[in-house]
């Protein structure tokens, strides 16, 4: 997630399920940014009732911190796109310590990857770099290649300035603001069981 030359390292625990408490390693660019404890725990108890057995895409996945997590909650696999080597060598690291055999990682260009999937998601992580267009533009890959299961859920996380105009065929399922974070959960109409209200993100934000 990261094209400056300044590195960091950290670790972060997963919070529930089977490896809870479990600590990861991650090592990036200073544009990494590991989803926050607190936001995790919020967005996990939204997914509770779908996480087991979904397949999930994780998008610009960074630290892992979403796709491991959602592994340790029961998902039957997990994809982990990320585009940068240090990031990609550290996912794979933590994919052997944890003894993940569910996850599997594309070290690519996560745009150019969604245009030779041919898998089909029930959950999608994006959580591009901040200020980038890469939300909108995530959004209508995954519609444009038919990346989404029927009643799939997308999990977005931009910063609350970033307002980025999304279709009115998005509808918000949930959403919340920590801080300078805004992040929530949505279904695309053509792909909702059950669409509910309808509001665009840039709405919201």
């Amino acid at each position: 997630m990261s094209s400056s030359h300044t590195v960091q390292r950290g670790r972060l625990r997963i919070i529930g399920g089977e490896w809870k408490k479990r600590l990861i390693r991650f090592n990036g660019g200073a544009d990494l940014r590991p989803t926050p404890d607190s936001v995790r725990e919020t967005l996990f108890n939204w997914l509770s009732p779908v996480i087991y057995n979904a397949e999930c895409l994780d998008l610009f996945a960074g630290s892992g911190a979403l796709g491991f997590e959602a592994a340790s909650r029961g998902a039957g696999s997990v994809v982990l796109v990320e585009m940068h080597k240090q990031c990609c060598g550290q996912l794979k690291d933590n994919v052997a310590l944890l003894g993940a055999k569910q996850v599997m990682i594309h070290c690519t260009e996560a745009l150019d990857w969604m245009t030779s999937c041919e898998q089909q998601f029930d959950i999608v992580f994006v959580d591009p770099p901040y200020d980038t267009g890469l939300v909108k533009r995530s959004l209508n890959r995954l519609i444009r290649y038919r990346l989404l299961k029927p009643g799939a859920r997308i999990y977005i996380e931009c910063s609350t300035h970033e307002a980025p105009t999304i279709s009115e065929q998005w509808t918000v399922l949930r959403q919340k603001k920590a801080g300078q974070v805004c992040y929530g959960l949505y279904q695309h109409a053509a792909n909702a069981i059950d669409n509910g209200k309808t509001q665009t993100l840039g709405d919201l934000l």
